[in-house]
């Protein structure tokens, strides 16, 4: 199998690129053929897929008992149904008007997609932070999820409906005015840039209310707190001298404690290798740049469980691994989660991945400003699925996005866009991208007007789950 590979991610040739006043000049030529007001209009195709048929197609290869929890939590808010719908988006981005630059792509940038955690130095960032439909394609994508995501949950704080648009349009202005910036650095500068807690503090502490002020500085203290000691204290006990991962049915359940035959065939369960733990961390390990193999060659697996989390990525086989050091109370716990194909994948007229673990390896670590020195991957060699591996909860910490009020809702909205934005400026070209937005304001406009429409068609598509599981053609188990 070949390694994949991110080629042609922007329009421009890498190896001749004109000197970036010339290629303000050509974004801003785009406009003639791709005026910034066409990014405001949206209608659904006539043709438009049935929304619940494209979330059930996803689900045909899941662990089918868990599909009533993703369809509970889907069910809680429209906010929580958009997070669990980039399928539903993705198919109907594919006809909005699009400039042609390509970017690597989040594929899921709403609002609850972004936050803290740990960079290989201990310093705390706030970035982009889901990546599992990671994929090159088009940068207005991204920023409409995000836009549109912002309306979404300004409804459901009781946001005015004037409001929301104008925190849309604030999405868009704040992106534009980054992707300037960003055009002005210097290619390292770019590269190096990240967005770090204090910055995300000082933020609310200029716009914000004191109330916004004191839960932002709240959530800061809390993700400091998620330490790989505290996670062990939560998620593992000792036993026998023994430590191992607690039994929490059904979102954490330890291997040792399931019943395989509810996942595999009899004829998978006959031919599954003894091995089999053994094999997926050699070949994990064999993913990892030489330092951090030799890191983790110093710790071996002891105990593995199935682990539910997320929206609408339950369903899909996600473990967490217990892993054992040579020194006393040594113990690292790792999260392996399945890579399937991305929703956008369908949508963007060039060659698919073979290897989806490794594009979304490969994806965040050009999307972020710092990633996780333990990513890696590697293919299961009972039913070939493929997994991506990261540490778990090393300092994260999550914005809550739905008990905000309006001046901290806003300063939120505007450090996702600029974070976006710089994601975006790392695999794309910021002076092309900058030149069409121009001052922004027009765009910033549009992409509100877009915002409200799509936000109530997602609404429009929530009532339909709503009366699908009223009429019993989908499962719900809520509060899990």
């Amino acid at each position: 199998m070949e390694p994949i590979k991110f080629t042609n991610i922007s329009v421009h040739d890498t190896k001749n690129r004109a000197p970036r006043s010339e290629r303000r000049k050509e974004g801003k030529a785009l406009r003639q053929k791709v005026p910034l007001e066409s990014h405001g209009t949206w209608t659904p195709s006539p043709d438009r897929s049935e929304p619940l048929d494209i979330l059930q197609a996803q689900d045909e290869d899941r662990l089918q008992h868990l599909l009533p929890i993703k369809y509970g939590r889907m069910l809680a808010s429209p906010f929580a149904f958009l997070r669990g719908s980039a399928a539903i988006m993705a198919a109907d981005l594919e006809a909005t008007p699009v400039t042609g630059i390509q970017s690597m792509l989040c594929g899921d940038a709403h609002l609850s997609n972004f936050g803290l955690f740990a960079t290989p130095e201990r310093r705390l960032v706030f970035d982009v932070n889901d990546f599992d439909e990671v994929f090159p394609g088009p940068w207005e994508w991204d920023l409409k999820r995000l836009a549109a995501s912002t309306v979404v949950a300004g409804r459901e704080i009781g946001l005015k409906e004037k409001t929301c648009k104008k925190m849309a349009a604030i999405s868009a202005r704040a992106y534009s005015r980054a992707m300037k910036h960003f055009s002005s650095l210097h290619t390292l500068d770019v590269w190096y840039y990240h967005v770090d807690a204090e910055t995300v503090l000082d933020v609310f502490n200029r716009t914000s209310s004191k109330k916004g002020r004191k839960a932002a500085k709240k959530t800061v203290s809390k993700a400091r707190t998620k330490t790989q000691e505290q996670t062990l204290g939560k998620l593992t006990k000792v036993k026998n001298g023994q430590r191992r991962i607690v039994s929490d049915p059904p979102l954490l359940m330890p291997m040792r404690e399931v019943d395989m035959s509810q996942y595999l065939t009899p004829e998978e369960l006959a031919n599954s290798p003894a091995d089999y733990v053994e094999k997926a961390w050699s070949q994990y390990l064999n993913s990892l740049p030489d330092e951090r193999r030799f890191l983790l060659m110093r710790f071996k697996v002891i105990d593995v469980a199935l682990r539910v989390g997320g929206v609408g990525s339950v369903g899909t086989r996600c473990f967490i691994a217990l892993l054992e050091g040579g020194g006393k109370d040594d113990f690292l716990i790792l999260q392996l989660k399945e890579a399937g194909k991305s929703v956008l994948e369908d949508y963007i007229p060039r060659r698919s991945y073979v290897q989806h673990a490794q594009r979304v390896v490969t994806g965040q670590r050009l999307m972020q400003a710092a990633s996780d020195i333990f990513l890696g991957w590697h293919t299961g060699q009972i039913k070939e699925l493929e997994y991506y591996w990261r540490q778990l909860k090393d300092m994260k910490g999550s914005f809550d996005v739905t008990a905000m009020d309006k001046s901290s809702f806003k300063a939120y909205v505007a450090v996702c866009s600029w974070c976006l934005a710089r994601a975006h400026a790392r695999t794309s070209d910021s002076s092309y991208i900058s030149g069409y937005l121009g001052g922004g304001k027009s765009f910033s406009k549009a992409i509100g007007d877009f915002a409200v429409t799509y936000a109530n068609q997602s609404e429009l598509d929530y009532q339909k789950l709503l009366d699908a599981v009223d009429s019993g053609r989908i499962i719900a188990e809520k509060g899990i």
